[in-house]
């Protein structure tokens, strides 16, 4: 099957992109190099085609329950324009995904997908549609999807794309015409902005930001390191199916005081009695690159396993994200990572090996 591509794929190709597949999209990975992509977005700013990205609409008189029905987090009685973040669970606990949900109007929910999920996602919404009068949109292919991120990201989205965004708190949303949204969110740490809008639209805010040099555009790959080291999940590693949010650390995000919502009854149960397997931060003594999939040992015997490793660009160290027994998650517990065929001393740390910087 074919992969697909963004409404910005030219324009990735025309500035000499690597491309590669991601989420059954063709994307951008790195443009110059991940790290100086990278540190443009911790010292400057830099922007990212995140078009691949899945959007649902949920409107009509029974919105807000149907979201409070398949959302962990809790929407009820939301200011308009506020985002909340969360997942959608399996009944056993397990994580269908993680996703945004934003409050447009007291009957109106976007909500924004991971791009990998989104056939998934769409079909697993569905399903749980009976009883609830709503109207459900997925609106994946009317929208592009802009991240201008940084701690220059507020000037350069005020004054090169004249869009009003001081007055956004952090999490908050706003409509700035009928099909443009803008949000100040982020999967970098540091402050930002998420842009929806048409295709066209997304495209020529994409060229003002090109020529006015103020911002590097980045590719996927520091991404990737951006969200890591201020300890942000990525579905596939960090949650999934057999990783419920509790393991992950993500409880704060999981409204056990609500009424119902599908898996809580499996959550409550891992709250109660404890789970097996904890997220935790591994940080090596060594320069050595850990990484997703590699074994966690105690003694030589395996606990764990990696799901996220870098050489961390902010701190200069070795760190990785495992998921690994409960009872050898306690912080300062020694352990060792296995890569290749070598094994490596490390020690458990909290998951942010980078303190994030949001203004709010």
């Amino acid at each position: 099957m074919e992969n697909k591509r963004t409404c910005l794929y030219d324009k990735h190709v025309a500035l000499g992109a690597l491309i590669s597949p991601f989420g059954g999209f063709d994307m951008p990975i790195q443009y110059s190099n991940i790290q100086e992509e990278h540190h443009a977005v911790r010292q400057h700013c830099g922007v990212f085609d995140v078009s691949h990205m899945g959007e649902v609409r949920i409107s009509g008189p029974d919105a807000e329950r149907y979201v409070n029905h398949i959302f962990t987090n809790d929407v009820a009685n939301a200011p308009i324009g506020q985002i909340y973040y969360g997942m959608m669970l399996y009944p056993h606990g397990g994580t269908v995904d993680d996703l945004l949900v934003y409050k447009m109007g007291e009957q109106d929910f976007f909500l924004v997908i991971n791009a990998a999920n989104i056939d998934k996602d769409v079909a697993w919404m569905q399903q749980h549609l009976e009883g609830f009068d709503v109207k459900f949109e997925h609106q994946s292919d009317l929208y592009g999807q802009l991240a201008v991120q940084g701690p220059e990201a507020e000037q350069v989205v005020e004054e090169v794309l004249g869009l009003a965004c001081q007055d956004l708190k952090f999490y908050t949303a706003k409509a700035i015409e009928p099909g443009i949204i803008i949000s100040r969110t982020g999967y970098t740490g540091e402050d930002g902005f998420e842009i929806y809008g048409s295709h066209d639209y997304i495209r020529e805010a994409w060229d003002r930001l090109m020529a006015s040099k103020r911002c590097l555009p980045c590719g996927l790959g520091c991404r990737d390191t951006l969200r890591f080291e201020v300890g942000l999940p990525l579905y596939g590693d960090e949650l999934s199916e057999d990783i419920s949010p509790v393991m992950a650390g993500l409880g704060m995000f999981c409204k056990l005081d609500k009424p119902e919502f599908i898996g809580k009854e499996a959550l409550v149960e891992q709250k109660t009695n404890g789970v097996t397997r904890k997220l935790v931060g591994i940080e090596l003594q060594d320069k050595a690159i850990p990484r997703h999939g590699y074994a966690v040992l105690k003694d030589g015997k395996q606990v764990g396993e990696v799901t996220t490793g870098y050489h961390c660009l902010s701190v200069d160290k070795s760190v990785c994200m495992a998921l690994v027994d409960f009872e050898h998650s306690k912080l300062g517990t020694e352990l060792e990572i296995q890569i290749r065929k070598k094994t490596f001393p490390g020690v458990v740390v909290k998951k942010k090996f980078y303190d994030k910087h949001y203004k709010k």
